[in-house]
């Protein structure tokens, strides 16, 4: 990664003259302001800026400039779906306002605590903030406790987070932002199996054991933002990046560890193209050893984003994952080629995917959502319906839906997701798309075909209820087989080249369903309890079955999931 930092930090400094831009640091993927904002971009439907940002996270500029456009239109927008806000949606208008007051021009003297704790919790949001001429800094503390019961486990199943998160802005043209936590979890069984399975602790990368069941790790994350011209946003970070509107992305995840990267955003008119440049591991054994300098791939992904119309947006992907030793393949930085020509012209060596995504707001009511991965694909052959294992591709199709029923606050969303048999994989172990032993895309890999059905209900202003269930059918490898369902397999070990289809292997069917009530007793900090029930069971083999019931308390941090 040495290598792309010194090429794209020289290049940065041709823009360092016309540095007078402001910048923004960028709006948590799991913010607690992530639905509110989705919801904003259906029922206005035509805001430009909304639309095109399906690369995510987004700026808190942005999120505060359509808090604040909201607001002032909810007496008189001319559709009777938005005719006035909801005391719910003014409540979360006021909360996302208050929590990126760096960005809200208006009075802010309702953000102010009645009995601050002396320098500390000025304001509601944040335990210690400065909001001067040139200078704004708010540090917070970052806690999450979680006590589950899980059926048929002796084992305590626990979370214990702790840390400290910042962010600021010098001048309102340098932005960063910081994120650490301590963190020890044993979480349910069958979290246990996926970290031995595959070496990794879903979203965290380093580990070490703790009560010999249980994990410990530490979350590092943080960026630095400026930009150019006033159309470029330069971002050089430790941290995750979403592409896409739905619950999963087939695109780019948050699901793994977080990675070094070097983003590039250029939005102009109705038009938003991103280049991302990622710093990755390689597929690696005992990769929490502790006693090793691990090896080292990269990444580049182009990502356009157009509004074709005010309501329609249609998006273009591509990515390549290689590597080198002990050099960088230069032409995969060049901001604007095709990558997949570049791929080819180099030898086609490296695992090279495009794509295709978008989404259309219909009604002020209701958003369709897709995405579509080429990762191989020949016609000829999927007409002759053999399942040829090089036809690899994966595809989403999904709809949100609001105030359903007529009732306020109430949001459904459904959403289906396929993958072919070895999508994703490499004929190599360090060109398949993962990164420190997890996927980059989708948690069950490839092979697969999963339905997703969600339910937002914020009854009061502090009351959230949500459902969530996800089925899904995945071909799994008997004993010394490869049906293209484990991506970190070599697809030259497979069996044979026909007779391939989703499910192929052993099928198992699974179910995860999960119901959370979440009451936030002051602003971020949060008291929930949920009950989960998982239920995985391969063909002609018994079912594993898991029903787990949690309570916890978080504060200025997103909520630990097992979604998978």
């Amino acid at each position: 990664m040495q290598y792309i930092l010194k090429t794209l930090t020289r290049l940065s400094w041709l823009f360092l003259p016309t540095l007078c831009f402001s910048q923004s640091t960028l709006l948590p993927q799991q913010s607690k302001h992530k639905h509110l904002l989705e919801r904003m971009e259906i029922l206005m439907q035509d805001n430009n800026e909304l639309n095109i940002s399906t690369f995510k996270p987004i700026s808190r500029q942005l999120a505060v400039n359509i808090a604040s456009i909201a607001d002032s239109l909810h007496s008189r927008y001319p559709y009777d779906i938005y005719s006035h806000l909801s005391p719910v949606d003014q409540y979360n208008l006021r909360s996302l306002l208050m929590n990126n007051s760096e960005w809200f021009e208006g009075d802010q003297s309702a953000f102010k605590s009645k009995k601050p704790l002396g320098s500390f919790y000025k304001t509601q949001a944040d335990f210690f903030s400065v909001n001067e001429k040139d200078l704004f800094l708010a540090v917070n503390p970052v806690l999450q406790q979680q006590q589950s019961i899980e059926t048929g486990n002796s084992s305590r199943v626990f979370l214990n987070s702790k840390g400290i998160t910042a962010r600021g802005l010098i001048a309102k043209r340098v932005g960063f932002d910081a994120y650490i936590t301590d963190n020890q979890e044993r979480g349910p069984e069958f979290f246990q199996q996926r970290v031995a399975a595959f070496d990794a602790v879903p979203g965290a990368g380093f580990y070490k054991s703790f009560k010999k069941t249980a994990f410990d790790y530490i979350d590092a994350r943080g960026s630095v933002y400026f930009s150019a011209a006033k159309y470029f946003k330069f971002q050089l970070g430790y941290d995750k990046n979403f592409i896409g509107d739905g619950y999963r992305s087939l695109f780019l995840s948050d699901f793994g560890n977080s990675y070094l990267f070097f983003k590039l955003n250029t939005s102009i008119w109705k038009i938003q193209y991103h280049n991302l440049f990622m710093e990755l591991v390689p597929q690696t054994v005992h990769i929490s050893a502790g006693n090793k300098i691990l090896e080292k791939k990269y990444a580049a992904v182009h990502h356009l984003s157009i509004n074709a119309t005010p309501w329609l947006n249609i998006g273009l992907f591509e990515a390549v994952v290689f590597g080198r030793k002990g050099q960088i393949e230069l032409s995969y930085l060049n901001p604007i080629i095709f990558l997949r020509g570049a791929e080819q012209q180099n030898g086609s060596a490296d695992n090279a995917i495009v794509g295709l995504d978008f989404k259309a707001n219909a009604g002020h009511q209701g958003q369709f959502y897709g995405q579509l991965v080429l990762d191989e694909f020949v016609l000829k052959e999927l007409r002759a319906k053999k399942g040829w294992w090089g036809n690899k591709f994966a595809f989403q199709l999904g709809t949100k839906y609001l105030d359903a029923f007529e009732i306020k606050n109430l949001d459904f969303q459904l959403e289906v997701n396929l993958a072919r048999p070895f999508t994703y994989s490499h004929f190599d172990s360090v060109a398949n798309y993962t990164h420190y032993n997890q996927p980059l895309a989708h948690p069950l890999g490839a092979n697969f075909v999963e339905g997703i059905a969600l339910v937002y209900y914020q009854p009061k202003p502090k009351w959230m209820v949500n459902g969530r269930l996800i089925m899904w059918r995945q071909g799994t490898d008997p004993a010394n087989s490869n049906f293209g369902g484990d991506i970190f397999k070599l697809n030259s070990t497979r069996n044979g080249d026909y007779g391939y289809k989703i499910g192929s292997g052993i099928a198992v069917n699974g179910i995860n369903a999960q119901a959370l009530v979440s009451y936030e007793w002051k602003e971020n900090l949060f008291l929930e309890g949920s009950l989960l029930f998982r239920h995985a069971k391969p063909v002609n083999a018994s079912a594993d079955n898991s029903l787990m019931l949690t309570a916890g308390l978080r504060l200025n941090m997103f909520r630990r999931e097992y979604d998978y």
